[in-house]
């Protein structure tokens, strides 16, 4: 079954390659075109995509504000993926703590884009350990608090420290030499006591709060 996308920009020659790039693989079909983030919500509701590749900047509704409403307004939100021309900007910072889980580059290479989708369709984050770092250095909110009240245990603290280096869940469980539905289980326990939908807020929560720093 393929994976169904929404493409989201206001420039119709980024709307057009990218949809070019889409359907030529057998896995992935666009379903819709949006020029503004204000037509998301209907078109998700009709198309139920599982993936939006959402523009960060548009002129009415931009992909901050499109991501979340979306969050907010459906039952069942698809995964949302902010294209961009800039990777150190607020905006993307800001469309990532509203929820998106991954940003991806418009000069990104074909084969970039569709591994994108497909990541992101897994319910998995794309996340870019320095990207972030710089991000957070430059945007962060400072909240001392913020994982305080998350009461993580010891083992769930590691495991986070971990994401926020960008490392899978194959790759945290060589690490801490556990079992990969073992190392599933501390991600979902963390992304439950932080209150967030996916690793990337998760990662951020971290550098916010203190818990892991932009110097490493």
């Amino acid at each position: 079954m393929s994976v169904a996308v929404l493409i989201v920009d206001d420039d119709e020659l980024v709307r057009i390659g990218l949809r070019t790039i889409l359907d030529a693989q057998p896995d992935l079909r666009v379903v819709a075109e949006a020029a503004d983030g204000a037509e998301v919500p209907p078109l998700v509701a009709r198309h139920r995509p599982q993936v939006v590749l959402m523009d960060v900047r548009m002129p009415r509704i931009d992909g901050i504000q499109a991501t979340r409403r979306l969050l907010a307004t459906s039952a069942e939100p698809p995964r949302v993926l902010v294209i961009t021309t800039f990777a150190n900007d607020e905006y993307v910072y800001d469309a990532l703590r509203a929820g998106a889980s991954g940003f991806l580059l418009k000069r990104a290479r074909p084969a970039e884009v569709v591994e994108a989708v497909r990541v992101v369709a897994r319910g998995e984050s794309l996340l870019f350990p320095a990207a972030i770092r710089r991000l957070v250095g430059a945007y962060g909110r400072r909240n001392a608090d913020g994982l305080r009240t998350a009461r993580l245990t010891e083992r769930e603290g590691e495991v986070l420290r971990l994401m926020a280096a960008g490392l899978s869940n194959p790759e945290i469980a060589a690490r801490l030499v556990v079992g990969v539905e073992t190392v599933k289980t501390h991600v979902g326990n963390v992304l439950t006591k932080l209150g967030v939908r996916d690793r990337t807020q998760a990662v951020i929560a971290a550098y916010e709060s203190g818990f892991v720093t932009p110097a490493g």
